[in-house]
């Protein structure tokens, strides 16, 4: 178990070691599809592998990685996009104290100004939004490293403890040693699962709601709409994103009983999308258990969240129904749809994080989706009271 434990984190290491590569050159294939001059492009991108590759990582590094990324940007969108996201995590990995912030400011600065067009104009709504999606940019950022860090130590944490209960029962071996290494494997990977399910929830959606309302601000005349509705999904997401490292439940179901919690959901969610959203309940409504709660509401934000994003839908529809078995979500769009079986059965992050909070509580989840022909997803979980 150790073993397997500890070749998983070797995996680890290693996909995070070619990350920046990875990115770098999703990036330039991307922007060579879409046309963009090619050999200065290359040249930079060529300047910039070399970078990672020999410079000592420091602040040195850092401050170079920043500048092509900065340059790069220059030669098409698809650098902020994806490469980027390295400078985040270089600034955040090799700065310390202040300069952790300093280094992933300028890195906003850069994606912002790339995404709007160019610096901010000298109006003051001009420059208001400039530094008001720098600064979400920056949080959101801060708080997804401040929650890998929390999840690194609880890991820490775990280990040590594991290693003093070891040592105590050194006698005893055999059995309860390897009961012991069981538990902390479980305990380190469902913690894992658990911080990456609940920040791709709360601060992935968020951030991606933030960057559609951006990039509707440039083209609508009413910016300001756009921007109070980024203010807004900044500040839910941050509260989100509080409880989830306290392990609470969604703030929708501490304020409301699961149906109205979805109702709203589903309004904000039109509203903010402007695509027509339904949602009806059918049988008797009651209080189900907190995680059956929060798994159907999770379940219904990230297919929303699909929906919008990936779908191109015109009309969605959520029914929650209540039987004397099973409560049922189903959720239901018109657009663009994909094939389930090419997808690997369910593919996304998103749709596998849905797909493990439902096989938790023993229910099942189906998919059923087709090319032009819309989405259909059905969670089904026991319908357990609340005690």
């Amino acid at each position: 178990m150790t073993e397997r434990l500890e070749r998983w984190e070797r995996l680890q290491a290693r996909q995070l070691a070619a990350t920046p590569y990875v990115l770098l050159a999703a990036s330039v294939v991307l922007c060579l599809v879409t046309g963009e001059r090619p050999w200065p492009m290359l040249a930079l991108a060529a300047a910039a592998t070399g970078w990672l590759w020999l410079v000592p990582r420091g602040p040195v590094h850092v401050a170079g990685l920043i500048a092509l990324i900065g340059l790069l940007c220059t030669q098409g969108t698809w650098f902020a996009s994806f490469f980027g996201f390295v400078g985040y995590l270089h600034s955040w990995w090799h700065l310390r104290g202040r300069w952790r912030f300093v280094g992933v400011s300028a890195t906003a600065a850069i994606s912002v100004m790339t995404y709007s067009g160019g610096p901010p104009g000298a109006t003051p709504s001009g420059i208001l939004t400039f530094l008001f999606f720098t600064a979400a940019i920056v949080g959101g950022v801060t708080m997804f490293s401040f929650f890998g860090e929390v999840t690194m130590e609880r890991s820490a944490e775990r280990t040590r403890m594991v290693q003093q209960l070891q040592a105590t029962m050194r006698e005893n071996a055999g059995l309860h040693a390897q009961l012991l290494v069981q538990a902390r494997e479980a305990g380190v990977l469902d913690e894992r699962q658990r911080m990456a399910a609940e920040i791709h929830d709360t601060l992935g959606q968020g951030l991606t709601g933030i960057i559609t309302q951006l990039q509707a601000a440039r083209r609508s005349e009413d910016w300001q709409r756009h921007v109070d509705i980024a203010v807004r999904l900044a500040r839910d997401s941050l509260a989100e994103a509080r409880r989830s490292v306290h392990a609470v439940g969604p703030g929708h179901l501490a304020a409301a009983p699961l149906d109205e919690a979805l109702r709203a959901v589903v309004t904000e969610w039109g509203e903010r999308t402007e695509v027509t959203a339904e949602f009806t309940v059918t049988g008797t409504v009651r209080p189900m258990h907190p995680e059956i709660e929060e798994t159907l509401l999770r379940t219904a934000q990230e297919a929303l969240a699909n929906a919008a994003k990936h779908a191109g839908a015109s009309r969605v529809g959520l029914t929650l129904s209540y039987m004397d078995d099973v409560t049922t979500l189903d959720v239901r769009d018109d657009g663009a749809g994909f094939d389930p079986a090419r997808a690997g059965g369910g593919g996304g992050f998103g749709l596998t994080s849905m797909r493990r909070r439902v096989d938790r509580l023993a229910g099942t989840l189906e998919i059923e989706s087709a090319p032009g022909a819309g989405t259909a997803i059905s969670a089904s979980v026991p319908a357990v009271t609340r005690g």
